[in-house]
């Protein structure tokens, strides 16, 4: 009978220890935190530890120099491509940036065509009623 009490009891604990995260209201966020690393960084920072591992494994004696200059061919190589791809990932997307270009090459032919105000000298949208600077009303556009 004691036996079976404590089963019983061992099993209690190990539900209510399984059911913690349930009851205290604790989940796993799908949001990456500030301080998480992504996959580039994480593997830009796996390349140069490797590197300082191998500098001091060759300064300490562990390895020949044979070794040494192969690991760390190796390894630089390894780190340079963890770099650019950190960078890579850092940098804004060529289609952001195209469609950025594209808008700022449309709003500049839009201006060069625009209409100038008469009070400040502002260059307007072609289709403007009124100064995108001072405000004024614009001359209304020629209808033909």
């Amino acid at each position: 009978m004691p036996f079976v009490f404590g089963a019983v009891l061992v099993t209690l604990a190990i539900v209510l220890f399984l059911l913690q995260p349930v009851t205290k209201g604790l989940h796993a966020s799908l949001e990456r935190e500030e301080d998480e690393l992504t996959e580039t960084e994480a593997r830009k920072r796996v390349a140069l530890l490797a590197l300082r591992d191998v500098e001091y494994d060759f300064l300490s004696g562990k390895l020949d120099e044979q070794d040494y200059r192969s690991l760390k061919g190796e390894l630089t190589a390894e780190a340079l491509a963890a770099l650019e791809a950190d960078e890579e990932a850092r940098s804004p997307g060529t289609g952001a940036l195209a469609e950025l270009e594209a808008e700022i090459a449309a709003a500049r032919a839009e201006m060069q065509g625009g209409v100038p105000c008469e009070v400040c000298g502002f260059t307007n949208a072609v289709a403007s009623r009124f100064c995108s600077a001072c405000g004024s009303p614009l001359p209304a556009p020629a209808t033909g």
